[in-house]
Order: structure tokens, then sequence, then C-alpha cells
């Protein structure tokens, strides 16, 4: 199955993949920005958001998105991936890193992560107000923790409504089918990479950006003030110069 997916603009390939809290509309700040920087922007809706349906068999995320690049005759590609699509965009850097140029996460996911007693408490309150038949709840909560004070409230809808389109279509699978999550082997990655964590954050993806930044071999932190798990729909008045400055110097060096 192919990946619901657009693409915009020409030259480098630089691929979108999207938070489980979202889908690929998440990018729509950020596409007119790359386009006219240059780059040739590729986003996808990975399986059960978006326009991709649920799956009937184990997937493999990092795999569809390969797939999807050799559909499109891409080789190459820079990864942007926020939250659980960072975990995606970890594990392909690190099974096909011949195939990424530069890699930028924001508030990534890691398998290899313990989650803390906050983390644990918001999945156990998500999955407690789905099991009671409060979707439009689990939806709020969703919205309030994942997104910071910046956030305007046309930001919080637009969230709200892709997460509550993500729930309507995974609870409407005949059968809950998980995903196939290898573990990425960080010292196969040898793209470039920027790290970015909001202050305003679970301590988890501060954390995490932490721990990835020193065991990456080419790779930085950064650390936003202003940021709750979402910069690029927070305020990506601030985050895209960021993202293209260090896209921009990803290639440069190579």
């Amino acid at each position: 199955m192919t990946l619901a997916h657009d693409v915009a603009g020409s030259g480098t390939t630089v691929i979108l993949l999207h938070s489980t809290v979202c889908d690929r509309r998440m990018w729509d700040p950020q596409v007119p920005a790359l386009v006219d920087a240059g780059y040739r922007v590729v986003r996808c809706d990975l399986r059960g958001f978006g326009e991709t349906p649920m799956p009937d068999r184990p997937y493999d995320n990092a795999q569809d998105v390969t797939d999807l690049m050799d559909l499109l005759g891409v080789q190459q590609a820079a990864l942007v991936a926020a939250s659980g699509g960072g975990q995606v965009a970890l594990e392909i850097a690190a099974r096909w890193p011949q195939r990424v140029t530069a890699l930028v996460l924001l508030a990534a996911a890691w398998a290899g992560h313990e989650p803390s007693a906050d983390l644990r408490a918001f999945g156990e309150r998500e999955d407690a107000l789905i099991e009671a038949g409060d979707i439009a709840g689990a939806t709020e909560l969703n919205v309030h923790t994942w997104l910071g004070p910046h956030a305007d409230e046309a930001t919080r809808e637009k969230t709200r409504q892709m997460q509550r389109h993500a729930f309507d279509v995974q609870l409407a699978a005949v059968e809950e089918v998980e995903p196939i999550n290898g573990e990425a082997d960080l010292a196969a990655i040898t793209a470039p990479s920027l790290l970015i964590s909001g202050r305003h954050d679970l301590a988890d993806f501060r954390w995490i950006a932490a721990q990835l930044s020193d065991q990456l071999a080419d790779a930085r932190h950064l650390e936003l003030a202003w940021a709750g798990h979402l910069p690029s729909l927070e305020r990506p008045d601030a985050l895209n110069p960021v993202l293209i400055d260090f896209l921009h110097e990803a290639h440069t060096a190579r």
C-alpha cells in the first residue's frame, strides 16, 4: 500500500513525517517556506492517520516511507520529523544511512526510552477516556498536553481535528494491528542531526533530545524556550528559519 502523500517544489528532497497527534496537515506552515527555500517537499500520512487507512496486518512504518521514496524516485532525502514520526525517522536513518542527508527531530520519541511518571499518567488517562467512550475528552487531553502556550486557538482547533480524525480511523479498525518497530542502531546513523526540544514539553522529550545529541555521531541539541511539543505548529515563524538554516548548512557541507 502506498502512503497518502503530496509533493511540492523542486530541488533537494525533504521528507516531512508527522507526530502521532497529527497527520501530514501539521506541516502546512512549513511547506511554502521550504519550497521558497529551494526544496522539493514530500509529506505523507503514516498508516491510520490522515488519508492513509489502517492496515489489516502488522506493518513497518520505516519500510513504508522508503517504499514511497522509491516510488517517487528519491534516492536521498533530508528527514524532518515530529514526535512519533521522529522514531520512524531514526529507524530509517539507522537502517538506510546512505539515503538520509540530514535529520531534524522535533520532540522525537525513541523506542529505547522508559516513560516518566508524567508520561505514563498521560497514557493511562487517555486509555481510560477511550475505554469510557469519551473520544472528545481524549482529544482534548491531547490538545491540552501537546500544545505549548504560544499556540493560538486556530492551531488548537486544527490539532483537535487531526487528533480526532486519527482516533476515528484507528478505533473503527476491525482489529488492532501494531506496527513493527525495529530498534534503531544509533551508531549506524551518519547524517548531521538537529535535535529540537521545547521547554514547555514533558521532560521525557527534552531528555531524549539531550541523549540523542550525545549519542549520534554528528548532532546538536537546541532547546526552544517558547515551545511545547509541537513547535512547528505553535510558532512556525520562529521555527522555519531554524529548520531552513540547518538544512542549508547540512547540504552545503556535503
